[in-house]
């Protein structure tokens, strides 16, 4: 009987999963290489008694890493991570440099080193708020057992070996309201913490073209009808269109408020009802203008037995992201939702900042609004 895994990339990948799980928990983690250690814990974790606790073991070495957006929402002209020393750990300073939006940088910023990429890459995998507290450890490093190991080359590995390892766990038929011959098929792997979905729509012809849809998950716009975005209206056009015409394939993705989880999604509306675009809000919580990769979408495509599609979509990124997996796209079909007050400046940015083909009068409408 097989009982140990069974390579030693396996061993790494279980590793990084255990480090989310404690991640997310709100436990320090150590990742260490044959150079350095070091603990990490995510800033969104932290709070004042925490901020003591810690402070008492990190003997003045702890660092808070912030990414390249958090650092140009404070008004620093930055690419990559940086960090600031933090001589005390203190939570007041801590909270004003990596949460607050009105803040601005109140010290030396140093490149941040690996461990410090590592520990970013970490919160973001866990889909937590890319900001932590590294404290440095000496090496060989003899922390008790309780605390969760992980390298930094298993972390940096991680997404790869998730999107090569994408697989089928499931499928059965499942009619829909105006689809009635539907099948779901369940993938795991990819992006997310949770499972991919293709929605099977008709009888394709594998012999031609798909139309194929790649829709993000949106909690808020697809199950609740939220009025701030299109999403639920393209997902269920998409559906309908296939339905009505040669059928098709929907890829549902995990991939909720463009790759950063729905906790961020959720404290990034709270920015905008500052005044704050969906960009720009994003920015402010540390994350670039989209988290998301598609090339795990290919291959659930191509384990579906489709190498042509037609795409449906009004992002350029998803017609480049499947031609440069291989796929070939040999059109592009738009797919619009319904225009309102709500969702115009939303439209607007999509369309202004990150280039999504909107043929929508939005300069009336935000007019109008205001």
């Amino acid at each position: 009987m097989q009982l140990l895994p069974r390579s030693l990339r396996e061993v790494d990948q279980i590793r990084v999963e255990r480090a989310l799980a404690e991640l997310r928990s709100g436990r320090l983690v150590l990742i260490e290489s044959s150079a350095t250690c070091a603990l990490a814990i995510g800033v969104e974790h932290l709070n004042r008694p925490r901020c003591a606790e810690l402070d008492e073991i990190a003997t003045e070495q702890a660092r808070l890493v912030l990414s390249p957006a958090r650092l140009r929402s404070l008004g620093l002209d930055r690419e990559q991570a940086g960090t600031v020393p933090l001589p005390v750990v203190d939570w007041t300073r801590i909270k004003c440099l990596a949460l607050a939006v009105e803040s601005r940088i109140d010290g030396p910023v140093s490149a941040a080193a690996a461990v410090d990429d590592e520990a970013l890459e970490l919160t973001r995998l866990a889909l937590m708020l890319p900001a932590a507290l590294v404290i440095p450890v000496p090496v060989p490093c003899n922390l008790t057992a309780a605390v969760v190991r992980t390298s930094g080359a298993a972390i940096r590995a991680f997404r790869t070996s998730r999107l090569r390892g994408v697989a089928i766990v499931g499928r059965a038929r499942v009619p829909l309201d105006g689809a009635r011959d539907a099948e779901f098929v369940v993938f795991r792997g990819g992006e997310g913490l949770g499972d991919q979905i293709a929605i099977i729509i008709g009888q394709p012809d594998l012999a031609k073209p798909i139309a194929v849809r790649l829709h993000s998950a949106c909690l808020t716009g697809d199950l609740f009808g939220s009025l701030r975005c299109d999403c639920g209206d393209q997902l269920r056009d998409s559906v309908r269109r296939m339905a009505e015409n040669d059928g098709g394939i929907l890829l549902y993705l995990d991939q909720e408020g463009r790759g950063n989880g729905i906790a961020n999604k959720i404290r990034a509306y709270r920015i905008q009802s500052q005044g704050y675009d969906t960009y720009e809000a994003d920015e402010a919580l540390g994350f670039e203008p989209d988290g998301r990769r598609f090339d795990f979408a290919a291959e659930m495509l191509r384990q579906l037995g489709v190498r042509r599609v037609r795409i449906i979509t009004n992002n350029p990124g998803k017609t480049s992201a499947l031609r440069n997996a291989g796929l070939e796209v040999v059109s592009e079909e738009r797919i619009l939702g319904r225009l309102t007050a709500e969702n115009a400046r939303y439209l607007a940015s999509k369309r202004e900042r990150a280039g999504h083909v909107i043929d929508l009068d939005l300069p009336a409408l935000l007019a109008a609004r205001d």
